[in-house]
């Protein structure tokens, strides 16, 4: 296994109290594979992505990277690790310094890494062309590209150290709808070509669909449904999946005109003070007695592995209003 993360913490001190923006989260990524993690904004998905990385202090739980305890190293054991996991971040504007030529924004790892400036220069001209930007992009600055160049800008340079794991991290929100097809097929091709494993940060269902094998789908900090990307989309077990499910563009003109919208009521509540019981009551259309006093533990949901965080079982309803069919 490549990544595994057990029971992750993440928590910040506030005036107001202690933040819970991570809440006891569990995942397992292999190489070559792609883990879709879907939410909200505020539901703790690039914290996590952060917590991984080790860019924000984790306080609970533990990550292990090929078998390796991570959690806690410092110093040059962290340092002799940070390679193997990077990041794509959401804005390629504000991630790449406009002062500093593209060869020296790709090259900045392996410079950090001690590489020789000859092999860093070639090692630069092989990273941009596998990002289909052209050798002389090296001597330019990143204000001479358009958002889709910048953002394969920013992938080189993730690419750099051939890390095992890459992050990515909401990484065609900020692009135009025709641009981003093409960076999530470069994503695809890298992973096929190198054999990279994708965390896949995303609050947009429509995306995560074309490249994620798993989904894992959180709210306030926590997982309230993960199983198989397919399976999630085509039977989701959980009524907040089924909301973000119906708020997802449809390609299909017949799909769309059946299926029923979901407006979630409320704003999503402080992680200072969550709910008590299920996080989700206080939005759920289908919320008893009981989700207020037991908050649910994942169970499973299917017989394929699927698993959900709910007290209720709503997959054979919510499978018929995703497709389409009258419940």
């Amino acid at each position: 296994m490549l990544l595994q993360a057990r029971d992750i913490g993440v928590h910040f001190a506030t005036p107001r109290g202690l933040l819970r923006a991570v809440a006891g989260v569990s995942l397992e990524i292999d190489a070559g594979e792609t883990l879709g993690l879907v939410g909200e904004s505020g539901c703790g998905k690039s914290t996590l992505g952060r917590a991984i990385m080790r860019l924000v202090p984790i306080a609970e739980g533990e990550l292990l990277l090929e078998g390796q305890y991570i959690t806690r190293l410092e110093g040059t054991a962290l340092k002799q690790v940070r390679p193997k996991v990077q990041m794509v971040f959401q804005d390629p504007v504000s991630s790449l310094n406009p002062r500093r030529r593209v060869g020296s924004l790709v090259g900045q790892p392996l410079s950090v890494a001690g590489w020789s400036r000859r092999d860093i220069a070639d090692r630069v001209a092989e990273l941009l062309a596998q990002v289909s930007l052209p050798k002389d992009a090296a001597d330019r600055y990143p204000h001479e590209f358009s958002g889709g160049q910048r953002q394969r800008i920013g992938i080189a340079r993730a690419l750099a150290l051939s890390p095992k794991l890459v992050i990515c991290d909401e990484p065609v929100s900020a692009l135009d709808v025709s641009v981003r097809a093409q960076v999530v097929n470069l994503l695809k091709d890298i992973q096929d070509r190198l054999g990279v494993g994708y965390l896949f940060i995303s609050h947009d269902l429509s995306v995560v669909e074309n490249v994620a094998d798993r989904l894992m789908v959180m709210y306030l900090g926590r997982v309230v449904e993960q199983g198989r990307a397919a399976d999630v989309l085509a039977r989701p077990a959980h009524p907040y999946t089924h909301a973000l499910l119906s708020a997802a563009p449809v390609a299909n003109p017949a799909l769309a005109r059946t299926r029923q919208r979901v407006v979630l009521q409320g704003e999503l509540p402080s992680p200072v003070s969550p709910p008590s019981g299920c996080a989700f009551r206080t939005r759920c259309p289908f919320a008893e007695a009981r989700c207020a006093a037991e908050a649910p533990l994942l169970r499973p949901a299917t017989a394929d592995g699927q698993q959900v965080a709910c007290h209720f079982d709503f997959s054979e309803r919510f499978a018929a209003q995703a497709t389409g069919v009258p419940a």
